[in-house]
Protein backbone atom coordinates (compact mmCIF):
# COMPACT_ATOMS: atom_id res chain seq x y z
CA UNK A 1 0.00 0.00 0.00
CA UNK A 2 1.21 3.31 -0.72
CA UNK A 3 2.26 6.00 1.72
CA UNK A 4 0.22 8.56 2.36
CA UNK A 5 1.26 12.08 2.58
CA UNK A 6 -0.58 14.82 5.56
CA UNK A 7 -1.85 17.34 3.71
CA UNK A 8 -0.58 20.21 5.84
CA UNK A 9 2.95 20.21 6.48
CA UNK A 10 4.58 21.13 9.37
CA UNK A 11 6.28 24.26 9.96
CA UNK A 12 9.23 22.20 11.51
CA UNK A 13 8.99 19.09 12.03
CA UNK A 14 11.07 17.56 15.21
CA UNK A 15 12.10 13.87 15.03
CA UNK A 16 12.13 12.70 19.22
CA UNK A 17 11.24 14.56 22.51
CA UNK A 18 14.06 13.94 24.65
CA UNK A 19 16.33 16.52 25.77
CA UNK A 20 17.24 17.90 21.99
CA UNK A 21 14.00 18.13 20.27
CA UNK A 22 12.41 19.17 23.43
CA UNK A 23 14.60 22.02 24.10
CA UNK A 24 13.95 23.23 20.22
CA UNK A 25 10.19 22.79 21.25
CA UNK A 26 10.43 24.70 23.66
CA UNK A 27 12.03 27.87 22.08
CA UNK A 28 9.96 27.57 18.85
CA UNK A 29 6.63 27.60 21.24
CA UNK A 30 4.59 30.64 21.50
CA UNK A 31 5.94 31.30 17.73
CA UNK A 32 4.46 31.90 14.27
CA UNK A 33 5.17 28.40 13.43
CA UNK A 34 3.96 25.15 13.48
CA UNK A 35 5.72 22.48 15.18
CA UNK A 36 5.18 18.46 15.20
CA UNK A 37 7.17 16.62 17.16
CA UNK A 38 7.40 13.05 16.73
CA UNK A 39 8.25 10.35 19.43
CA UNK A 40 8.09 6.70 18.28
CA UNK A 41 7.37 5.78 22.05
CA UNK A 42 4.43 6.86 24.67
CA UNK A 43 3.99 8.60 27.43
CA UNK A 44 5.61 6.56 30.34
CA UNK A 45 2.69 5.24 32.51
CA UNK A 46 2.56 6.70 36.30
CA UNK A 47 2.27 3.33 37.61
CA UNK A 48 3.48 1.43 41.23
CA UNK A 49 5.64 -0.59 38.54
CA UNK A 50 7.53 2.84 37.90
CA UNK A 51 9.78 1.73 41.75
CA UNK A 52 9.23 -2.01 41.72
CA UNK A 53 13.11 -2.79 41.04
CA UNK A 54 12.24 -6.52 40.41
CA UNK A 55 9.83 -4.93 37.61
CA UNK A 56 12.38 -2.43 36.20
CA UNK A 57 15.89 -4.46 36.69
CA UNK A 58 15.06 -7.94 36.89
CA UNK A 59 12.48 -7.78 34.05
CA UNK A 60 13.53 -4.75 32.51
CA UNK A 61 9.62 -4.06 32.36
CA UNK A 62 10.65 0.08 30.04
CA UNK A 63 13.67 -1.50 28.37
CA UNK A 64 12.95 -1.99 24.60
CA UNK A 65 12.72 -5.01 23.01
CA UNK A 66 14.58 -3.80 19.83
CA UNK A 67 18.16 -6.10 18.88
CA UNK A 68 21.38 -4.55 18.49
CA UNK A 69 24.84 -5.99 17.27
CA UNK A 70 28.04 -5.64 19.05
CA UNK A 71 30.05 -6.79 16.21
CA UNK A 72 27.96 -9.57 15.45
CA UNK A 73 26.57 -10.46 19.23
CA UNK A 74 22.66 -10.02 19.77
CA UNK A 75 22.06 -7.94 22.59
CA UNK A 76 19.22 -5.57 23.83
CA UNK A 77 20.58 -1.93 24.54
CA UNK A 78 19.92 0.06 27.56
CA UNK A 79 17.70 2.31 25.77
CA UNK A 80 13.88 3.73 26.55
CA UNK A 81 11.52 4.58 24.25
CA UNK A 82 9.19 7.27 26.30
CA UNK A 83 8.61 11.33 25.66
CA UNK A 84 11.41 13.00 27.41
CA UNK A 85 13.76 9.85 26.04
CA UNK A 86 16.68 8.81 28.55
CA UNK A 87 16.38 11.40 30.78
CA UNK A 88 13.21 9.84 31.95
CA UNK A 89 15.15 7.46 33.53
CA UNK A 90 18.83 9.18 34.31
CA UNK A 91 19.92 10.14 37.56
CA UNK A 92 19.26 14.00 37.19
CA UNK A 93 23.01 14.67 37.26
CA UNK A 94 23.63 18.12 35.31
CA UNK A 95 26.95 18.90 34.64
CA UNK A 96 28.44 21.76 32.55
CA UNK A 97 31.44 20.92 30.48
CA UNK A 98 34.90 22.36 31.41
CA UNK A 99 36.25 25.32 29.36
CA UNK A 100 39.24 23.54 28.16
CA UNK A 101 36.67 20.55 27.70
CA UNK A 102 35.89 23.12 24.07
CA UNK A 103 39.71 22.77 23.40
CA UNK A 104 42.16 20.46 22.18
CA UNK A 105 43.69 18.30 25.06
CA UNK A 106 46.40 15.92 24.12
CA UNK A 107 45.71 12.61 26.48
CA UNK A 108 47.90 10.02 26.80
CA UNK A 109 47.08 7.66 24.06
CA UNK A 110 45.25 10.55 21.97
CA UNK A 111 43.51 13.83 21.61
CA UNK A 112 40.40 14.79 22.30
CA UNK A 113 39.76 17.61 19.11
CA UNK A 114 38.35 21.67 19.60
CA UNK A 115 34.89 21.98 19.34
CA UNK A 116 33.76 24.85 16.76
CA UNK A 117 32.20 27.18 19.41
CA UNK A 118 34.10 27.57 22.52
CA UNK A 119 32.24 27.58 26.45
CA UNK A 120 31.44 31.16 26.47
CA UNK A 121 28.84 30.37 23.51
CA UNK A 122 27.09 28.02 25.47
CA UNK A 123 27.18 29.56 28.40
CA UNK A 124 24.12 31.60 28.77
CA UNK A 125 22.19 28.76 27.25
CA UNK A 126 24.00 26.78 29.90
CA UNK A 127 22.13 29.37 32.73
CA UNK A 128 18.90 29.02 30.93
CA UNK A 129 19.05 25.48 31.10
CA UNK A 130 19.76 24.65 34.58
CA UNK A 131 17.18 27.54 35.54
CA UNK A 132 14.21 25.26 33.17
CA UNK A 133 15.39 22.54 34.54
CA UNK A 134 15.28 23.67 38.17
CA UNK A 135 19.52 22.27 38.74
CA UNK A 136 20.35 22.69 42.36
CA UNK A 137 23.91 22.97 42.91
CA UNK A 138 26.53 25.53 44.79
CA UNK A 139 29.01 27.47 42.58
CA UNK A 140 32.74 28.05 43.93
CA UNK A 141 34.05 24.53 45.32
CA UNK A 142 34.92 22.67 42.27
CA UNK A 143 37.96 23.47 41.28
CA UNK A 144 37.88 22.76 37.70
CA UNK A 145 34.41 24.54 37.56
CA UNK A 146 33.92 27.23 34.42
CA UNK A 147 32.99 30.78 34.65
CA UNK A 148 29.54 31.58 35.32
CA UNK A 149 27.25 34.59 34.57
CA UNK A 150 24.96 33.82 37.24
CA UNK A 151 24.64 31.43 40.60
CA UNK A 152 22.88 28.30 40.86
CA UNK A 153 19.05 29.39 40.96
CA UNK A 154 18.52 26.44 43.86
CA UNK A 155 20.45 25.33 46.59
CA UNK A 156 22.35 21.98 46.58
CA UNK A 157 20.78 18.80 47.70
CA UNK A 158 21.80 18.58 51.71
CA UNK A 159 24.15 15.42 52.43
CA UNK A 160 22.57 13.06 54.41
CA UNK A 161 24.79 11.99 57.31
CA UNK A 162 26.58 9.09 55.74
CA UNK A 163 27.58 11.18 52.82
CA UNK A 164 28.63 14.59 55.17
CA UNK A 165 30.75 11.81 56.57
CA UNK A 166 32.83 11.02 53.57
CA UNK A 167 32.48 14.34 52.53
CA UNK A 168 34.78 15.64 55.29
CA UNK A 169 37.23 12.07 55.07
CA UNK A 170 37.42 13.70 51.16
CA UNK A 171 38.28 17.16 52.34
CA UNK A 172 40.59 16.06 55.15
CA UNK A 173 42.27 13.92 52.19
CA UNK A 174 43.28 17.20 51.11
CA UNK A 175 40.49 17.09 48.02
CA UNK A 176 37.49 19.64 47.16
CA UNK A 177 34.23 17.90 46.95
CA UNK A 178 31.29 19.76 45.72
CA UNK A 179 28.02 18.63 45.89
CA UNK A 180 27.04 17.72 42.60
CA UNK A 181 24.40 19.39 40.12
CA UNK A 182 20.92 17.95 40.09
CA UNK A 183 17.96 18.27 38.75
CA UNK A 184 15.25 17.68 41.49
CA UNK A 185 11.87 19.20 42.47
CA UNK A 186 13.37 19.22 46.35
CA UNK A 187 11.95 21.77 48.79
CA UNK A 188 8.77 23.06 51.24
CA UNK A 189 6.61 22.91 48.12
CA UNK A 190 8.66 20.23 46.07
CA UNK A 191 7.12 17.17 45.04
CA UNK A 192 10.71 15.30 45.89
CA UNK A 193 10.25 12.84 49.27
CA UNK A 194 14.09 12.19 48.23
CA UNK A 195 13.15 8.89 47.85
CA UNK A 196 15.74 6.14 47.17
CA UNK A 197 13.93 5.67 43.76
CA UNK A 198 15.93 8.35 41.30
CA UNK A 199 18.92 6.50 39.71
CA UNK A 200 17.79 4.56 36.83
CA UNK A 201 13.78 4.37 37.51
CA UNK A 202 11.13 7.03 36.21
CA UNK A 203 9.83 9.05 38.75
CA UNK A 204 5.71 8.28 39.37
CA UNK A 205 5.79 11.92 41.00
CA UNK A 206 7.06 14.08 38.36
CA UNK A 207 9.42 15.30 40.90
CA UNK A 208 13.03 14.47 38.73
CA UNK A 209 13.54 17.16 36.13
CA UNK A 210 13.34 15.09 32.91
CA UNK A 211 12.89 16.23 29.09
CA UNK A 212 9.22 15.53 29.64
CA UNK A 213 8.43 17.61 32.76
CA UNK A 214 10.69 20.49 31.86
CA UNK A 215 10.46 21.13 27.92
CA UNK A 216 7.59 19.76 26.20
CA UNK A 217 4.74 19.82 28.68
CA UNK A 218 5.62 23.92 28.61
CA UNK A 219 5.44 23.57 24.83
CA UNK A 220 2.63 21.84 24.35
CA UNK A 221 1.02 24.54 26.56
CA UNK A 222 1.26 26.83 23.36
CA UNK A 223 -1.05 25.98 20.31
CA UNK A 224 1.69 26.09 17.90
CA UNK A 225 2.92 22.29 19.46
CA UNK A 226 2.00 19.11 18.72
CA UNK A 227 3.00 16.25 19.68
CA UNK A 228 1.80 12.77 17.91
CA UNK A 229 3.48 9.60 19.95
CA UNK A 230 3.85 6.13 18.53
CA UNK A 231 5.57 7.50 15.17
CA UNK A 232 8.78 5.59 14.40
CA UNK A 233 10.29 7.45 11.94
CA UNK A 234 11.48 4.93 9.26
CA UNK A 235 13.60 7.39 6.38
CA UNK A 236 13.82 11.02 5.15
CA UNK A 237 13.22 11.51 1.74
CA UNK A 238 14.93 14.35 0.11
CA UNK A 239 13.63 16.42 -3.07
CA UNK A 240 15.24 15.36 -6.49
CA UNK A 241 18.74 17.18 -6.16
CA UNK A 242 19.11 15.94 -2.58
CA UNK A 243 19.25 19.69 -0.99
CA UNK A 244 16.01 19.66 1.17
CA UNK A 245 14.26 16.92 3.41
CA UNK A 246 10.54 16.82 1.66
CA UNK A 247 9.36 14.20 4.60
CA UNK A 248 9.47 11.92 7.03
CA UNK A 249 8.60 8.28 6.05
CA UNK A 250 7.00 6.73 9.59
CA UNK A 251 5.10 4.07 10.48
CA UNK A 252 1.85 5.08 13.28
CA UNK A 253 -0.19 2.69 14.16
CA UNK A 254 1.04 -0.16 11.61
CA UNK A 255 0.19 2.11 8.68
CA UNK A 256 2.66 3.95 6.61
CA UNK A 257 2.98 7.26 5.87
CA UNK A 258 4.85 10.31 4.79
CA UNK A 259 4.79 13.26 6.86
CA UNK A 260 5.75 16.35 4.86
CA UNK A 261 8.06 19.39 6.72
CA UNK A 262 9.08 22.56 5.95
CA UNK A 263 12.49 21.92 7.88
CA UNK A 264 13.53 19.29 9.73
CA UNK A 265 15.14 18.61 13.32
CA UNK A 266 16.28 15.10 13.90
CA UNK A 267 16.94 14.79 17.83
CA UNK A 268 16.60 10.49 17.84
CA UNK A 269 19.90 10.03 19.88
CA UNK A 270 23.08 9.93 18.67
CA UNK A 271 22.83 5.98 17.91
CA UNK A 272 19.67 6.31 16.33
CA UNK A 273 19.59 9.49 14.42
CA UNK A 274 22.96 8.57 12.45
CA UNK A 275 21.57 4.56 11.87
CA UNK A 276 18.00 6.99 10.56
CA UNK A 277 20.61 8.84 8.17
CA UNK A 278 22.20 5.94 7.12
CA UNK A 279 18.63 4.70 6.31
CA UNK A 280 18.13 7.33 3.96
CA UNK A 281 20.68 6.67 1.39
CA UNK A 282 19.62 7.71 -1.81
CA UNK A 283 20.70 8.02 -5.43
CA UNK A 284 21.72 11.69 -4.76
CA UNK A 285 23.33 10.89 -1.28
CA UNK A 286 24.51 6.68 -1.41
CA UNK A 287 26.12 7.06 1.72
CA UNK A 288 23.24 8.27 3.56
CA UNK A 289 21.75 11.98 4.16
CA UNK A 290 24.28 14.47 5.85
CA UNK A 291 27.29 12.12 4.98
CA UNK A 292 29.28 13.48 2.19
CA UNK A 293 32.54 13.81 5.15
CA UNK A 294 31.96 9.99 5.64
CA UNK A 295 31.48 10.88 9.38
CA UNK A 296 27.99 9.82 9.85
CA UNK A 297 28.01 6.93 12.33
CA UNK A 298 31.75 7.38 13.05
CA UNK A 299 33.55 8.34 16.24
CA UNK A 300 30.84 6.84 18.60
CA UNK A 301 31.68 7.17 22.32
CA UNK A 302 29.98 6.32 25.54
CA UNK A 303 32.66 7.24 27.72
CA UNK A 304 35.02 4.86 30.16
CA UNK A 305 32.84 4.05 32.93
CA UNK A 306 33.04 2.11 36.02
CA UNK A 307 30.85 1.41 38.89
CA UNK A 308 32.52 1.52 42.23
CA UNK A 309 30.99 -0.26 45.71
CA UNK A 310 32.68 1.08 48.91
CA UNK A 311 31.71 -1.40 51.66
CA UNK A 312 32.68 -1.40 55.03
CA UNK A 313 31.17 -4.69 56.62
CA UNK A 314 30.09 -2.85 59.95
CA UNK A 315 28.64 0.37 58.66
CA UNK A 316 24.82 -0.12 57.42
CA UNK A 317 24.33 2.74 54.57
CA UNK A 318 20.97 4.01 55.25
CA UNK A 319 21.36 6.75 53.19
CA UNK A 320 18.23 7.25 50.74
CA UNK A 321 19.33 9.75 47.91
CA UNK A 322 22.90 9.66 47.76
CA UNK A 323 23.83 11.89 44.85
CA UNK A 324 24.76 14.71 46.25
CA UNK A 325 28.46 14.57 45.90
CA UNK A 326 31.22 14.84 43.16
CA UNK A 327 34.63 15.06 42.60
CA UNK A 328 36.81 16.78 40.09
CA UNK A 329 40.93 17.45 41.56
CA UNK A 330 42.10 14.55 39.11
CA UNK A 331 40.02 16.26 35.98
CA UNK A 332 42.77 17.26 34.29
CA UNK A 333 45.01 15.24 35.90
CA UNK A 334 47.54 15.11 38.72
CA UNK A 335 51.32 15.97 39.78
CA UNK A 336 52.66 12.98 38.88
CA UNK A 337 50.31 12.21 35.81
CA UNK A 338 50.22 15.18 33.18
CA UNK A 339 47.32 13.73 31.05
CA UNK A 340 43.37 14.25 32.20
CA UNK A 341 41.99 11.30 34.64
CA UNK A 342 38.00 11.62 34.98
CA UNK A 343 35.57 12.56 37.11
CA UNK A 344 33.92 10.57 40.54
CA UNK A 345 30.34 11.30 41.32
CA UNK A 346 27.94 9.12 43.65
CA UNK A 347 25.77 6.98 41.85
CA UNK A 348 22.11 6.03 43.43
CA UNK A 349 21.81 3.73 46.08
CA UNK A 350 22.36 0.31 45.19
CA UNK A 351 20.24 -2.64 45.94
CA UNK A 352 19.84 -6.16 45.93
CA UNK A 353 18.19 -6.71 42.84
CA UNK A 354 20.80 -4.49 40.71
CA UNK A 355 23.04 -6.73 41.66
CA UNK A 356 21.25 -9.75 40.06
CA UNK A 357 23.08 -9.22 36.92
CA UNK A 358 26.73 -8.30 37.56
CA UNK A 359 26.88 -10.59 40.84
CA UNK A 360 24.49 -13.08 39.83
CA UNK A 361 26.84 -15.51 40.84
CA UNK A 362 26.33 -14.61 44.28
CA UNK A 363 24.02 -15.92 46.38
CA UNK A 364 21.19 -13.68 46.91
CA UNK A 365 21.59 -12.88 51.00
CA UNK A 366 24.96 -11.84 50.35
CA UNK A 367 24.18 -9.71 47.53
CA UNK A 368 21.71 -8.19 50.01
CA UNK A 369 24.76 -8.20 52.39
CA UNK A 370 26.60 -6.06 50.05
CA UNK A 371 24.31 -3.78 49.05
CA UNK A 372 23.50 -2.82 52.56
CA UNK A 373 26.80 -1.82 53.12
CA UNK A 374 27.98 -0.18 50.15
CA UNK A 375 28.22 3.20 49.12
CA UNK A 376 28.34 3.22 45.31
CA UNK A 377 30.05 5.76 43.23
CA UNK A 378 30.51 6.26 39.29
CA UNK A 379 34.30 6.69 37.47
CA UNK A 380 34.25 8.34 34.63
CA UNK A 381 36.90 8.96 31.80
CA UNK A 382 37.02 10.36 28.61
CA UNK A 383 36.47 8.12 25.70
CA UNK A 384 38.28 9.40 22.59
CA UNK A 385 36.71 9.50 18.76
CA UNK A 386 37.88 7.09 16.54
CA UNK A 387 36.49 6.95 13.28
CA UNK A 388 36.39 3.40 13.07
CA UNK A 389 34.13 3.45 16.10
CA UNK A 390 30.96 3.49 14.69
CA UNK A 391 27.32 2.53 13.96
CA UNK A 392 26.81 0.65 11.18
CA UNK A 393 23.28 -1.03 9.77
CA UNK A 394 23.46 -4.19 8.90
CA UNK A 395 21.94 -6.15 5.84
CA UNK A 396 18.71 -6.52 7.86
CA UNK A 397 18.53 -3.13 8.77
CA UNK A 398 19.30 -3.80 12.62
CA UNK A 399 22.03 -1.60 14.04
CA UNK A 400 25.44 -2.53 14.72
CA UNK A 401 27.73 -1.38 17.02
CA UNK A 402 31.23 -1.49 17.01
CA UNK A 403 33.16 0.31 20.12
CA UNK A 404 36.66 1.05 19.50
CA UNK A 405 37.54 1.16 23.49
CA UNK A 406 40.03 4.17 23.77
CA UNK A 407 41.72 5.91 26.75
CA UNK A 408 41.58 2.78 28.77
CA UNK A 409 45.04 3.07 30.41
CA UNK A 410 44.32 6.31 31.55
CA UNK A 411 40.67 5.41 33.09
CA UNK A 412 42.29 2.00 34.91
CA UNK A 413 44.81 4.54 36.57
CA UNK A 414 41.59 6.80 37.44
CA UNK A 415 39.92 4.05 38.78
CA UNK A 416 42.82 2.83 40.59
CA UNK A 417 43.15 5.83 41.84
CA UNK A 418 39.37 6.22 43.18
CA UNK A 419 39.71 3.13 45.42
CA UNK A 420 42.53 4.71 47.00
CA UNK A 421 40.48 7.78 47.87
CA UNK A 422 37.35 5.79 48.77
CA UNK A 423 39.51 3.95 51.14
CA UNK A 424 40.62 6.74 52.44
CA UNK A 425 36.80 7.54 53.57
CA UNK A 426 36.89 4.57 55.75
CA UNK A 427 36.06 1.63 53.61
CA UNK A 428 38.50 -0.54 53.53
CA UNK A 429 37.04 -2.82 50.58
CA UNK A 430 36.17 -1.33 47.32
CA UNK A 431 34.46 -3.88 44.41
CA UNK A 432 34.68 -2.32 41.06
CA UNK A 433 32.79 -3.21 37.66
CA UNK A 434 33.20 -1.42 34.39
CA UNK A 435 30.53 -1.52 32.06
CA UNK A 436 30.29 -2.52 28.35
CA UNK A 437 28.61 -1.93 24.76
CA UNK A 438 25.26 -2.93 25.99
CA UNK A 439 24.97 0.84 28.50
CA UNK A 440 24.44 3.30 25.69
CA UNK A 441 23.09 5.81 28.32
CA UNK A 442 25.87 8.43 27.20
CA UNK A 443 25.95 7.85 23.97
CA UNK A 444 27.94 10.74 21.49
CA UNK A 445 30.02 11.63 18.19
CA UNK A 446 28.06 10.26 15.54
CA UNK A 447 27.12 13.03 13.74
CA UNK A 448 29.93 15.73 14.89
CA UNK A 449 29.37 19.27 14.25
CA UNK A 450 32.68 21.41 13.32
CA UNK A 451 34.11 24.02 11.15
CA UNK A 452 35.30 22.54 7.80
CA UNK A 453 32.24 20.11 6.11
CA UNK A 454 35.41 18.04 4.52
CA UNK A 455 35.38 16.44 7.92
CA UNK A 456 32.12 16.86 9.70
CA UNK A 457 28.60 16.95 9.29
CA UNK A 458 27.03 20.07 10.55
CA UNK A 459 28.01 23.71 11.32
CA UNK A 460 28.46 24.86 14.39
CA UNK A 461 24.39 25.19 14.64
CA UNK A 462 24.09 21.86 13.95
CA UNK A 463 22.68 22.29 10.48
CA UNK A 464 23.85 19.44 7.92
CA UNK A 465 25.93 21.34 5.70
CA UNK A 466 24.97 19.41 3.13
CA UNK A 467 21.36 19.83 3.22
CA UNK A 468 19.33 23.70 3.68
CA UNK A 469 16.96 22.43 5.81
CA UNK A 470 18.15 19.77 8.26
CA UNK A 471 19.27 20.12 11.61
CA UNK A 472 20.76 17.47 14.18
CA UNK A 473 20.52 17.97 17.46
CA UNK A 474 21.15 15.45 19.89
CA UNK A 475 24.74 14.56 21.44
CA UNK A 476 25.45 13.01 18.27
CA UNK A 477 26.79 16.54 17.45
CA UNK A 478 29.60 15.97 20.05
CA UNK A 479 33.26 16.14 18.86
CA UNK A 480 34.51 14.41 21.82
CA UNK A 481 32.86 12.93 24.86
CA UNK A 482 34.92 14.84 28.09
CA UNK A 483 34.20 12.99 31.30
CA UNK A 484 31.01 14.38 32.32
CA UNK A 485 27.04 13.63 31.70
CA UNK A 486 26.49 14.76 28.03
CA UNK A 487 22.47 16.16 28.88
CA UNK A 488 22.96 19.53 30.31
CA UNK A 489 25.09 20.42 26.99
CA UNK A 490 22.51 18.97 24.64
CA UNK A 491 19.99 20.84 26.38
CA UNK A 492 22.45 24.11 25.77
CA UNK A 493 22.85 23.36 22.36
CA UNK A 494 19.25 22.56 21.56
CA UNK A 495 17.85 26.03 23.49
CA UNK A 496 20.45 28.08 21.24
CA UNK A 497 19.82 25.79 17.96
CA UNK A 498 15.98 26.85 18.99
CA UNK A 499 16.33 30.54 19.21
CA UNK A 500 18.34 30.49 15.92
CA UNK A 501 15.76 28.63 14.10
CA UNK A 502 13.02 31.02 16.15
CA UNK A 503 14.82 33.80 14.61
CA UNK A 504 15.29 32.62 11.18
CA UNK A 505 11.76 31.25 10.77
CA UNK A 506 10.21 35.07 11.79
Amino acid sequence: MPATMNQDPADVVIIGSGVGGGGVALQLAGSGAKVLVLERGRFLPREPHNWDLEEVFVKQRYKTDDIWYADGRAFRPGMFYFVGGLTKFYGTAMFRLRERDFERVQHEEGESPAWPIRYADLEPWYALAERLFGVRGQAGIDPTEPARSCAYAHPPVPHEPVMQAIHDRLQAQGLSPFPMPSAIDLGDAGRCRRCSNCDALPCRIDAKGDAEIKLIRPALRQPNVELRTGVLVERLLTDAGGRRIVAAQVLEDGVRKHIGGKLFVLSAGAINSAALLLRSANRAHPGGLANSSDVVGRHYMTHNTTALMALHPLKRNRTRFPKTLALHDFYFGSASYGYPLGSLQLLGKIREPMLRGPLGHLPRMLRALLAQHSVDWYAQSEDLPDPDSRVTLRQDGAINLHWKRSNLKAHQRWVSQCKEILRGTGYPLVLAKGFGTEVVSHQCGTVRFGADERTSALDALCKAWDHDNLYVVDAGFFPSSAAVNPALTVAAQALRVGRHLREQLS
